[in-house]
């Protein structure tokens, strides 16, 4: 589903950010998909993007897939978004048992022209995060593994597009942290994350106004985009309360409905 609000470019050029903003360093081209081998935590960084068609028969590459996803002791996943190519890449893994998981939402923030920086919540201390210390920093409040955060300190240091990291202290604890990828006017929103006991106090919406005006204002960003799971409907209500709205859903097809 792409939305008619927006144009085809645009989301064209979003998902190209997307997948720059998430290149894991264990990635390599196969006829066309792009072969995502990441231990760490975030699905894009651990699947396969069907990006272009290619030459190769499809059932061919689908069985190189699996031999290279068990070779790394990893699930196999297939990210299957509106360009996926072949377009009916989706209906073939679903005959063959494949199941639907993860249906997330790319929402789209067309103009940062009226994003207004907000002061500081009360008690709060800001602070901007390197590649590890903010790997670290999401990782505890997710309750990521250790090989998890080490694996995405290393996507975020390596990274073609620059991350910037920040962390909102109360008292010496992490209560909230974001982090922005820029690509031209375009930048991301990425691993957006409120501490349990924060939640439901405006620290999300006030964070993500930090983040994009300092995008706006610092590097002449102009479009944002972000990725949320579909059935989050606190963070999509947050979203939609700072002017994001729908362009594209996508999903990821597996072998094994108990992998994650």
């Amino acid at each position: 589903m792409v939305s008619t609000r927006f144009g085809e470019i645009l989301l064209r050029r979003i998902e190209d950010a997307g997948l720059n903003a998430s290149a894991p360093p264990q990635q390599r081209w196969l006829d066309g998909w792009l072969v995502r081998l990441s231990p760490g935590k975030a699905k894009r960084a651990r699947c396969v993007n069907a990006v272009a068609i290619g030459v190769r028969p499809t059932a061919e590459k689908v069985l190189e897939c699996e031999a290279l996803f068990q070779a790394a002791g990893l699930p196999l996943f297939v990210r299957i978004t509106p360009f996926t190519q072949p377009s009916d890449l989706d209906d073939r893994l679903a005959a063959r048992g494949w199941h639907r998981i993860d249906d997330t939402r790319v929402m789209v923030l067309t103009s940062l022209r009226d994003v207004i920086e907000p002061q500081l919540p009360d008690g709060i201390e800001a602070a901007l995060a390197g590649p590890a210390e903010y790997a670290q920093a999401v990782g505890a409040l997710r309750g990521s593994t250790a090989d998890q955060c080490a694996a995405h300190a290393q996507r975020l240091t390596l990274s073609p597009v620059p991350h910037s990291g920040l962390i909102w202290r109360r008292d010496g604890q992490i209560v909230a942290c974001g982090q922005t990828a820029p690509e031209g006017p375009v930048v991301g929103l990425y691993d957006v994350f409120t501490a349990s006991q924060e939640r439901g106090r405006g620290l999300a919406r006030s964070l993500c106004s930090w983040l994009l005006a300092k995008a706006r204002d610092d590097g002449g960003a102009a479009v944002a985009y972000l990725q949320v799971e579909a059935d989050n409907h606190a963070a999509r209500s947050v979203y939609g309360r700072l002017g994001f709205a729908d362009g594209y859903r996508y999903h990821y097809r597996c072998p094994d409905v108990g992998a994650r």
